[in-house]
């Protein structure tokens, strides 16, 4: 089993600090600054973040899981202050490293970067990708410039020299609106919302050109569901005939291009009532797209188990293990 989207977050701001130059401790003091929300879910919802390694020794001893993926994603809290953002990240980093990578086998990580400074971010991927426990970088999906734009091409150079994928996680910084227009006015819109920004960012990716600029770059989708990709790939494919000529670096079906290098996690599912709708929707995206992720500690309901047992024992294997050691090329 291979969990690829478990939540950590520093358990206080003077934790993460202690991984951080001492410049930004007058900073963080005189300011009164606080840790990003770890969450980003209402409290009754969110449950505790697992902030120690024996946490999640515990949560892994649990469910049977021979690896996990951390995703921190404290900064996506932080404000925009270019230098101060960069900083989080890589104290961050290092928290992930010293106190949790160093004492649990089973863990790797996602490297945590900010968008304020692209060069930066880089840079950072730089620092860290000489640990082979990093096995992607993390970004949130809700971006200021969707991700295609040839602004982040410097940042995607510098995951495909290192061979690290690209996660697009759910929600993003505060003061984004989720939507085309405006701010939501409810936490359901809010949620909702993450799954419509998701396809907005695929149809970025390709259109722009990421994959032909970077062939050996992979995104995995995480936390933003994926019943939705069949009919936007077929509305895609079809758009495409029409207006190629726009993109002639596109030399193959969109949805061929999205097939070869996105991957997905199965929470949470948004599965259908029946088993045979079940194993339906997983024949129709492709079995082989899917990433088993718990979202640990978010609560999505009984997911996994449906799906499972909706599919032939080949590809529940694949799902819950195979499909991510090839993607992430894990060894046990």
């Amino acid at each position: 089993m291979i969990d690829c989207d478990v939540h950590c977050a520093p358990d206080s701001l003077e934790t993460l600090l202690a991984h951080m130059d001492p410049y930004w401790h007058s900073y963080v003091e005189d300011a009164t600054i606080a840790l990003g929300d770890p969450g980003s879910y209402p409290p009754h919802l969110r449950g505790t973040v697992p902030s120690s390694a024996a946490e999640l020794t515990a949560l892994l001893d649990r469910d049977g899981t021979d690896l996990a993926i951390l995703s921190c994603i404290a900064l996506d809290g932080v404000h925009r202050h270019p230098d101060y953002a960069t900083a989080v990240a890589r104290g961050l980093n290092d928290w992930m490293r010293e106190e949790l990578l160093d004492h649990e086998p089973r863990l790797r990580a996602s490297a945590v970067v900010s968008t304020t400074d692209i060069e930066a971010a880089a840079a950072e991927i730089d620092r860290v990708a000489a640990d082979p426990r990093f096995v992607q970088v993390l970004l949130p999906v809700r971006s200021d410039v969707p991700y295609g734009n040839r602004l982040y091409h410097p940042l995607y150079a510098a995951a495909e020299r290192h061979g690290l994928r690209i996660a697009l996680h759910a929600w993003g910084r505060p003061g984004n609106a989720p939507t085309t227009t405006g701010i939501a006015a409810t936490y359901l819109e809010d949620y909702v919302s993450n799954a419509h920004i998701a396809q907005n960012q695929l149809l970025s990716l390709v259109a722009e050109g990421v994959f032909h600029r970077f062939p050996r770059l992979g995104v995995a989708v995480v936390e933003c569901g994926f019943t939705w990709l069949p009919p936007l790939l077929w509305r895609f494919d079809k758009d495409w005939k029409g207006v190629w000529r726009e993109v002639p670096w596109i030399k193959r079906r969109p949805s061929e291009l999205v097939r070869e290098h996105v991957r997905l996690t199965t929470t949470p599912g948004h599965l259908p009532p029946s088993p045979r709708q079940v194993a339906e929707v997983v024949e129709m995206v492709g079995p082989q797209l899917l990433l088993h992720a718990s979202d640990h500690p978010h609560e999505h309901g009984p997911a996994l188990a449906p799906l499972l047992s909706s599919v032939g024992p080949e590809v529940a294997s694949a799902i819950s293990a195979g499909n991510a050691a090839a993607f992430y090329r894990m060894a046990g």
